[in-house]
């Protein structure tokens, strides 16, 4: 609104300043009609053609043609009226989608001036002189003007640019920090976990071996075991979903292979993994995978009651650029509605939002479940 009323004030003011100069400076009553009619062109066109148009200049020409007739017919009524040319040449500079258009307006503005001159000055040779050298000062003058504003224009756009790419940089620079603090303190939660409880259970499990066979079988010391197991084999899992994804030359699908190996290694649920042949994961989509897998996994282990799981991890179509994981297993199955919060699935749901992933739940009681969890393939930082 500002720069409209702006506008606005400067085609009033510079229309009431060429009316006192019409008065002035009038020859005739033709003079006078010419004059008048040109003032009036040119606030008329403001107001129907111009002041729409401020917003989106790309419909301007027919605006920038009222200007030129306008410009004219108030220079044809006394060449003082040629100052129009202070608002004229502006109009041809920003009611324009490009410069070269831009160019070619104020080209246009200046023979409509020269028109004027020619009407009011007459053809002589000292005329047609002064009338050249008028338009060689005043076009040159708005062209050199025209292109020192468009080129700082330039430059302030493309600083802009990099000063947006320096801050997505740092901002980017920021976050793998603290996701690079996040790793190095799941992994020495790992390393605590695995050197001090996991010992320590694996110790209990030992110990209550070792007392049935001294002191025979017992209830209670089956249920120690039983329990000292469970919790050893929990401890291991977060063990696992704790620690980073693997050395550099490491790919995801030998550390899903692994995964898949070692878990039914300690369940003794089947687990099948195929990982498609062209996929190709930047390192934080990886790893937001690999997480993926571990958290179904442990779902699984924990409620599903599943005799196989099969996981599928299938490369992004040239569509979408969206990596599908699939985690399908026969177990006993829930209702999504009602037992997300149980089952540890918000926290894949909140990791998968975090990188633009979803996350789609399949599941009813006695139909087992199936996780589909998509993720852009490039630009993610787990």
């Amino acid at each position: 609104m500002t720069a409209r009323r702006v506008w606005s004030a400067a085609v009033l003011g510079m229309a009431a300043l060429l009316g006192v100069l019409l008065v002035i400076t009038g020859r005739d009553a033709v003079d006078a009609v010419l004059g008048t009619a040109g003032i009036a062109l040119l606030v008329t066109g403001w107001f129907s053609l111009g002041l729409p148009r401020l917003d989106d200049p790309r419909g301007a020409p027919v605006f920038v043609g009222v200007v030129a007739v306008a410009v004219t017919l108030m220079v044809s009524a006394s060449p003082t009226l040629a100052i129009v040319q202070g608002i004229a040449y502006p109009i041809a500079w920003v009611f324009c989608s490009s410069v070269r258009r831009a160019v070619v307006q104020n080209i246009v503005i200046a023979a409509g001036v020269a028109i004027g001159f020619m009407v009011s000055l007459g053809t002589t040779p000292d005329a047609l002189l002064q009338t050249a050298f008028t338009m060689v000062i005043s076009l040159g003058f708005s062209l050199a003007m025209g292109f020192w504003i468009a080129h700082m224009t330039e430059l302030g756009d493309r600083n802009g640019r990099l000063l947006a790419e320096l801050q997505g940089a740092q901002t980017q620079i920021a976050t793998l920090h603290r996701e690079a603090g996040a790793t190095a303190e799941r992994e020495h939660l790992a390393r605590e976990l695995h050197d001090t409880i996991a010992q320590d259970l694996t110790g209990l499990v030992m110990l209550a071996q070792r007392a049935r066979r001294e002191i025979g079988e017992s209830e209670t010391l089956r249920l120690i075991e039983e329990n000292a197991r469970a919790t050893l084999a929990e401890t291991r899992a977060l063990v696992a979903s704790g620690a980073a994804l693997g050395d550099e030359s490491t790919d995801l699908a030998s550390a899903l292979h692994r995964l898949a190996e070692r878990f039914s290694r300690e369940t003794g649920v089947e687990v099948t993994c195929d990982v498609d042949a062209e996929l190709e994961l930047d390192r934080g989509a990886e790893v937001v995978v690999l997480r993926c897998v571990q958290e179904a996994l442990g779902n699984a282990r924990k409620h599903a009651r599943a005799s196989r799981i099969a996981i599928a991890v299938t490369a992004p179509d040239d569509d979408t650029q969206r990596v599908r994981v699939e985690i399908t297993d026969d177990g006993i199955g829930f209702d999504p509605a009602s037992a997300r919060d149980g089952f540890g699935l918000s926290g894949m749901t909140d990791r998968l939002a975090l990188v633009r992933g979803t996350l789609e739940v399949r599941s009813a009681a006695g139909a087992g479940t199936t996780l589909v969890a998509e993720l852009p393939a490039e630009g993610v930082t787990a």
